[in-house]
């Protein structure tokens, strides 16, 4: 009798203590409604950006992101996303997106062709400041052993 209790407060305890994944949490459809539509970096910003790089997305440096263009659909939660810097490589991609109540914004760039499904390897940022004609995704890196924001500044493009 022993051994049930034991095992099933056991049991209990470890179901108690799981924790949430990012890509089970509820979404938050009014944030996604708002960035729905077409968009452009306007700006990357960080401490110490005159002196380090960052390669973001692992696609390439973060300065390359400024005047790439976005495209967010919020009801299937696909859209596309292209580098079109001077002096950067040119990149376009589908990719699949979107916001969790924690104002968390999951990402997952997709090759041609390729189910969101089978890839693997996303990226979650947090969303901030979010207006109907701009909003802030910030990544966290790690600089010399302290965590650094990196400030993707999204403006609606009409």
């Amino acid at each position: 009798m022993r051994k049930i209790i034991l095992l099933s407060t056991l049991a209990i305890l470890l179901f108690a203590c799981k924790s949430k994944s990012v890509t089970e949490t509820s979404l938050d459809r009014q944030a996604q409604v708002g960035m729905k539509g077409n968009w452009v970096i306007s700006s990357v910003t960080y401490p110490g950006s005159e002196y380090i790089k960052v390669n973001s997305f692992q696609l390439a440096d973060s300065k390359c992101f400024e005047g790439s263009t976005w495209k967010f659909i919020s009801n299937n939660n696909k859209g596309e996303m292209a580098l079109t810097k001077v002096g950067c490589p040119a990149f376009s991609s589908p990719i699949t997106w979107f916001v969790n109540r924690e104002s968390q914004f999951v990402l997952k760039v997709l090759n041609a062709g390729e189910k969101a499904k089978k890839v693997r390897d996303g990226y979650i940022l947090k969303v901030a400041n979010q207006s109907e004609s701009s909003f802030q995704l910030i990544d966290k890196i790690d600089v010399g052993g302290t965590m650094t924001n990196v400030v993707y500044q999204f403006q609606k493009v009409n």
